[in-house]
């Protein structure tokens, strides 16, 4: 019988376990995936480059280069390929660290291959405009454009991770309304157990960062977040 094609894209595995990464292989490949294992973090960057994969499960502790530093020099060259971070270290620092960067998500090891592979497709869903309404929204002096999934701060755009960009459209969808950090968790991660309500806190202050004076996003102290138009 011959092999299916994969049909959700090739993800790409940056794993130097063995081990792991075989399992992570084989429960992405029976969802549809395609797979690519590398080993280490310059191994992996190249390989980035040159296959253009849909999504990057990346282990933190890689050698070479780790994967901090992977990421770093991806988003610094404009590269927002969705990615996951696997790592063994479970402590804040590592965490916020790891989106400060720029990764969409992130899970501590161990880890089931099944929620793994679900995050995967989480993401993807969001980068790919899920079902979400496709009409333009205005807050203050920021544009969101859902279809094309761009974001403007004034006529200036701004370049968002997936993880940014729907945490700003389910603020923006609903201008005014007050959000508690478990709201939001939900709503743009899809689960609230395996993440904790700082991660929220994290993606909030790069938005703010990178919108600038032009932010619409207001912390509404021991509630939550809304976007206000001023």
């Amino acid at each position: 019988m011959a092999t299916p094609q994969p049909s959700r894209g090739l993800v790409l595995i940056a794993e130097d376990d063995a081990a792991i990464a075989d399992l992570v292989s084989m429960y992405l490949r029976r969802d549809g995936f395609g797979v690519r294992v590398e080993t280490d973090g310059v191994g992996a960057l190249t390989a980035i480059r040159s296959v253009r994969p849909v999504a990057v499960a990346l282990d933190i502790g890689l050698p070479g280069k780790d994967g901090i530093e992977l990421c770093t020099e991806l988003r610094a060259a404009g590269d927002w390929t969705p990615v996951l971070f696997m790592t063994a270290r479970d402590d804040e620092v590592d965490r916020l660290l790891g989106l400060e960067i720029g990764a969409d998500d992130y899970i501590t090891k161990p880890f089931s291959p099944r929620e793994l592979t679900a995050r995967v497709r989480t993401v993807l869903r969001r980068a790919s405009g899920g079902s979400a309404a496709t009409e333009a929204l205005t807050v203050g002096a920021v544009r969101l454009d859902p279809a094309r999934r761009r974001v403007w701060a004034a006529d200036a755009e701004v370049e968002l991770t997936v993880t940014e960009f729907d945490l700003l459209a389910s603020l923006m969808r609903n201008p005014g309304q007050v959000f508690a950090r478990e709201q939001l968790l939900s709503a743009v991660w899809g689960y609230t157990a395996s993440a904790g309500t700082r991660t929220v806190d994290v993606h909030i202050a790069q938005l703010r960062g990178k919108l600038g004076d032009h932010s619409p996003i207001r912390t509404v102290r021991g509630v939550g977040y809304a976007a206000d138009a001023s």
